[in-house]
């Protein structure tokens, strides 16, 4: 996993209400891949003056996921099977079929896959930290990789 790229913020203040605005990137090194993005969602919250409050995290594109779960080899496994079922790597899909399309063959799959786990994220901020579970995390699902992905990070409160 490559952390590759330095992190931007803004922070801007109305009526009491504090925004936070991070982005930084994130490098997958296989085609698919769950990469644990926690540390680098918490390093969004520092320094931004915001205590309490909603943190949204989300990809910045349509073929990963940003998604909470415990990293456990067991249940990124029954993940990986679990979607390999829903959306299979052997059917045909219109969105990448020659006829209507000029995209990529093979995207479907991903793009598929991506809105079953949804792009992003939201969870509560208290005392300055995320409200995660003991065994919880935040992953980056790539279904495209390898390749370089945006994460964007929100922060909205007091």
């Amino acid at each position: 996993m490559g952390d590759d790229s330095a992190m931007t913020a803004t922070l801007s203040r109305r009526d009491g209400l504090k925004v936070l605005c991070q982005s930084f990137a994130v490098s997958s090194e296989g085609q698919r891949q769950a990469i644990d993005i926690t540390s680098r969602v918490r390093d969004a919250l520092q320094g931004g003056e915001v205590h309490s409050g909603l943190v949204i995290a989300n990809c910045l594109h349509t073929t990963c996921s940003v998604l909470v779960a415990e990293v456990r080899p067991a249940h990124l496994e029954d993940l990986a099977r679990l979607m390999g079922r829903l959306v299979a790597d052997r059917e045909q899909y219109g969105y990448t079929d020659p006829p209507v399309s000029n995209r990529e063959r093979g995207k479907a799959r991903a793009h598929l896959r991506a809105s079953l786990l949804g792009y992003g994220v939201a969870l509560g901020l208290t005392d300055g930290d995320l409200l995660l579970g003991g065994s919880e995390s935040i992953l980056l699902a790539e279904f495209d990789g390898p390749r370089e992905r945006q994460i964007h990070v929100q922060v909205v409160g007091v």
